[in-house]
């Protein structure tokens, strides 16, 4: 089904993922973008949590930086979507997406079924049927088909689940209306897609026998007999048995072969839990095993759960059979299928743990995460009940080792676990193992006839032999051999063979832990020239997910057109894939093997040592020239490293800056990782200090942190004072933003005696700026006063405006914490001024709102709405969402002082949502201080109390002093018990008193 002309925004997720907004189709974006879209579209209303998200994005281990790639795509999803950001809500930890039931497919169909429940039970069961039969026309092939993802597949599976049980339902009605022969067709496909469903056959014989076609129902009853006994060793239900025996008799239930007398039928079923992967439609081979396999897992004559597990290379084919097994035997385990990949042997990624491992099967049977333990052994726990009397399959896959199986086991012996691992794990008791070796000559030349077609490898049958002797017969070498001939119409297989030939001698020097993986993706290296081969190592050593031209031609020492022509020529041989236009990306697999080849070959390894620190330098020079675009005050410190000869992007203007660095950010990341794992700490300092501002003005304030410390460390093993001092500097100011206040006030005081002994004024004024900072928040307010006095000296002394007006905005928030508000009125005036004489505009609404809590302190409302007027007039995208949450805050608490109607969206609402998502814990603390106090002044003295709570329990943590005072000050006014609001009051005072705040300065 398709959007119609002129339809509003419509999305369709049964059968691959549609948007619609006036009868055009949208553009989603990328796979993360479809990904998350396709989760919130899942749960349509629901409020689903970033790691809910992350964990629906990636396949395996997500990146570092997951939760901010989550962000990004959920902000483009709005700009593609007419109206996203009407629909596409952020809310509290997350997200929701919110449509009308007509708006989506998928709720069309819910409404659908749901109404067909109802008119069942007014006992309107062709009214019923109809309605049902609308459902079902809704699906054009199966759920997000093409999407893909463990968490979307999963759910895609369940859907997939509850449509056959619509089917059965809808067969039933027509049944029970006395229809017979019309419903054969449908029955005999869907037996046929399902063969093991008891249902399903049953219904088919009833049809058949009452359209006289006795015999033929009986014959169905012997195939699925035949069927269960052969791939389950069991024998049909009793269900299926009665009916049966009811045909020889020729008095099936209900009636006979004419029309039944209409029975409602049974309530629409609760699907199982399902997250098996799909089974692959070109499955080919293994029958041997697979008939094993089988037999071995309905084997009966065991105590506890039965394990069969699969050892072998990799590339075998373990997780297809095991996955193709696992879909044969879902109808004997009706509780429920569950799947996880352990990733005992994934390139570049470290196993899952056994606490997350039992996180995810937890989660996946329905367990709420705030009931699952935090510790391993009570998870383990929680896992064994739950299965307790169940009958579950678990296919635990790419296992490593028996330590990290065993607590995933479950005690009882309804359940069936498959396991796959690379090496047989020996000290597992109770194991059946089946090793699986490479396929027989005969399977591995149905595998190339399945994927290339008979008709060409009949032309070229010797050829077609040969390659499966090239390929060793391992299942996963053929697919990519086949699929770059399917690619290539114009190759012969004797092309291709003749290419590879030298290429088997090779492969017997590879070791046997790594043998398969090489020789697999040899296959693919082999057949380029020797510049792709060269490019195809060099580009491996990007550390980030995603490769761009520039970065690629910085590592290739060649220019950005030449980058991409290599870029393109490894995407058409499928050794690269392309996430986006102009984005190309490794698999791990991949990766691993190009990295590999490194190994090995001193010049390579001096080749990569070069080609390393050519991409860390264009990324060095790129930043400065960003940096010098977004932040044009900030002094220039040299690192001792020579500019980049490699093109650069356009970064002339500040909304491409800020768009190249909000791309690169994760490469850049990862550029600081690799520069320190290499020991080239120049780097490591120089990209630091240049991130630095990018991270602290975007609130990433964890990575803002962990750079700021490699730097520190990068600067100490180069004994480079200065360096170590500008380090220094920084680390304290990320410590500030993320309320690590010993750690920072310890940075700081270093960095301030370090600048002062080697003459650094500026290092030391900005140290004195951020001590300041620190004791301003521990509510040392004298002491924190002489400091910026004397950073504010200094940087007058100095020249340099700029950093100037920042202090004069601290030492306005000090002096109003102080309750001393006509200065901190004039300091936030002079912040002002110097911002405008500088035309730094977008950095003014910090200093206005400053300005108007000072305005407010002295009940001067209505200066103060003006002077927020014109902060917000400064807010832009790019602007700290911690700060920008506080001006709306105080944005909201003053219009209503002076009576003005609330802003629509509400700002207090806004601020908290900001704040929620990411910004730094002394602003979240400000702002729910804030807006606690607008609440009960609004009567909502329930909200006002959680406010103050939160505010206190995050204040108190850090030592922030003044917020601590406010958030117990305004608790003790919105609890209802006097005992309690005492209590509060008292420690507020104390608090108060202690920082030398004056009495009438007290209360907000």
């Amino acid at each position: 089904m398709t959007a119609a002309p002129g339809e509003r925004l419509r999305f369709n997720v049964l059968g691959p993922m549609e948007g619609w907004s006036n009868g055009v189709r949208l553009r989603l974006g990328g796979v993360i973008q479809e990904r998350v879209l396709a989760t919130l579209l899942l749960d349509l209303g629901k409020v689903l949590p970033v790691t809910r998200l992350v964990a629906a994005a990636w396949d395996g281990d997500p990146p570092a930086t997951a939760s901010h790639q989550v962000r990004k795509a959920v902000a483009d999803l709005r700009k593609r979507i007419p109206g996203g950001a009407d629909v596409l809500l952020t809310d509290g930890p997350g997200y929701r997406l919110v449509l009308e039931d007509d708006q989506s497919d998928l709720a069309a169909f819910g409404v659908l079924v749901r109404k067909a429940k109802s008119a069942v039970a007014g006992h309107r069961l062709p009214e019923a049927a109809e309605i049902l039969r609308s459902a079902l026309a809704l699906w054009r092939g199966s759920v997000l088909s093409g999407t893909g993802g463990p968490v979307v597949e999963a759910a895609a599976t369940a859907i997939e689940e509850h449509r056959l049980g619509v089917w059965e339902e809808y067969l039933a009605l027509r049944l029970s209306l006395g229809e017979s022969a019309e419903l054969i067709p449908d029955l005999r496909a869907l037996t046929s897609q399902h063969p093991l469903r008891e249902t399903l056959r049953s219904q088919l014989m009833l049809a058949l026998y009452r359209s006289g076609r006795q015999a033929e129902a009986l014959v169905e009853y012997g195939k699925v007999r035949e069927l269960l006994a052969g791939e389950l060793g069991v024998d049909p239900g009793p269900q299926l048995t009665r009916l049966y025996e009811d045909i020889l008799r020729e008095n099936p239930v209900p009636g006979g072969p004419g029309p039944a007398a209409p029975t409602p039928p049974a309530p629409l079923p609760v699907a199982p839990p399902c997250t098996l992967p799909h089974d692959l439609a070109d499955f080919t081979g293994r029958e041997a095993e697979l008939a094993d396999l089988l037999r071995r897992a309905t084997h009966r004559d065991v105590r506890g759960p039965r394990i069969v597990a699969l050892d072998g290379m990799g590339g075998s084919g373990k997780t297809s059979l095991a996955v193709r097994a696992a879909h044969r035997l879902v109808d004997a385990y009706p509780d429920g299928q569950l799947h996880i990949d352990l990733r005992g042997y994934t390139p570049g990624d470290q196993p899952v743990s056994t606490g997350a491992a039992l996180d995810g099967l937890l989660r996946a049977l329905g367990v709420p995460g705030d009931r699952i333990p935090d510790d391993t052994a009570g998870r383990t726990a929680l896992w064994r009940a739950r299965l307790s009397g169940k009958r579950l399959l678990i296919l635990l896959d790419n296992a490593a080792d028996a330590a990290g199986v065993r607590p995933l086991l479950p005690a009882g012996s309804g359940c069936l676990v498959l396991l796959t691992s690379r090496s047989r794990l020996i000290d597992l008791d109770g194991v059946d193992w089946i090793s699986l070796g490479v396929m027989s000559p005969r399977e591995s030349a149905a595998l190339v006839t399945e994927t290339l077609g008979p008709e060409r490898v009949a032309a070229e049958p010797e050829a077609a032999a040969e390659l499966t002797r090239l390929c060793d017969h391992l299942p996963l070498a053929l697919r990519i051999a086949t699929a770059r001939l399917r690619n290539r119409p114009r190759w012969t297989l004797r092309y291709l063979t003749e290419r590879l030939r030298d290429e088997t001698r090779r492969l017997d020097e590879f070791s046997a832990g790594t043998r398969s993986v090489s020789a697999t993706l040899r296959l693919s290296y082999q057949v380029l020239d020797e510049e792709s081969r060269a490019a195809f190592r060099v580009l491996s050593l990007h550390p980030g997910g995603d490769i761009n031209v520039y970065a690629a031609a910085a590592l290739l020492d060649c220019g950005t057109r030449d980058a991409e022509d290599v870029l393109e020529r490894l995407l058409d041989v499928h050794l690269l894939r392309q996430p986006d236009i102009g984005l190309y990306s490794f698999h791990d697999l991949v990766r691993s093997f190009a990295q590999s080849l490194f190994d090995a070959d001193e010049a390579r390894r001096e080749e990569a040592g070069a080609s390393v620190e050519r991409l860390l330098r264009y990324y060095l020079t790129a930043t400065e020239v960003a940096c010098g675009v977004l932040y044009p005050g900030r002094r220039h410190r040299p690192t001792g490293v020579e500019e980049s000869v490699a093109d650069l992007p356009g970064l002339g203007d500040a909304e491409r800056a800020q768009t190249w660095f909000t791309q690169e950010q994760d490469a850049l990341l990862a550029a600081v990782t690799l520069a320190e794992r290499r020991g080239l700490d120049r780097y490591v300092v120089g990209l630091s200090r240049n991130l630095a501002f990018q991270l602290n003005s975007r609130g990433y304030l964890e990575e803002f942190g962990a750079t700021g410390r490699a730097s520190v460390a990068a600067a100490k093993r180069l004994g480079d004072p200065a360096l170590l001092g500008m380090s220094l500097s920084n680390l304290g100011v990320a410590c500030w933003r993320l309320g690590r206040f010993e750690e920072g006030l310890e940075a700081a005081r270093e960095g301030r005696d370090l600048a002062a002994r080697i003459g650094d004024r500026h290092t030391e004024a900005h140290s004195e700026c951020t001590l300041g900072q620190f004791n301003s928040l521990l509510g040392n307010f004298p002491e924190a006063l002489t400091h910026l006095r004397r950073a504010i000296a200094h940087e007058q002394e100095l020249g340099i405006p700029r950093a100037e007006a920042d202090g004069l905005t601290l030492l306005s928030t000090l002096y109003e914490q102080w309750g001393r508000h006509e200065e901190a009125a004039a300091a936030a005036l002079r912040a002002v001024e110097l911002q405008s004489a500088l035309g730094q505009f977008e950095n003014q609404f910090t200093a206005f709102t400053d300005l108007a809590f000072a305005y407010a302190g002295l009940g001067r409302w209505e200066d103060a709405a003006l002077t927020l007027d014109r902060a917000r007039a400064h807010l832009n995208e790019g602007a700290d969402p911690g700060n920008a949450a506080v001006t709306l805050a105080l944005s909201a608490d003053v219009d209503q002082h002076i009576g003005r109607p609330p802003h629509v969206p509400d700002l207090a609402d806004q601020a908290l949502q900001l704040v929620a998502a990411n910004a730094s814990p002394l602003r979240r603390a400000k702002v729910e201080n804030i807006v606690g106090r607008l609440r009960r002044r609004q009567g909502d003295h329930h909200a006002s109390r959680e406010l103050h709570a939160s505010a206190l329990e995050l204040a108190a943590s850090m030592n922030y002093r003044i917020e601590e005072a406010y958030a117990l000050s305004g608790l003790a006014d919105a609890t209802d018990d006097d005992t309690d609001a005492a209590g509060h009051r008292a420690v507020a005072e104390e608090l108060f008193a202690r920082m030398g705040v004056p009495p009438d300065r007290r209360r907000r």
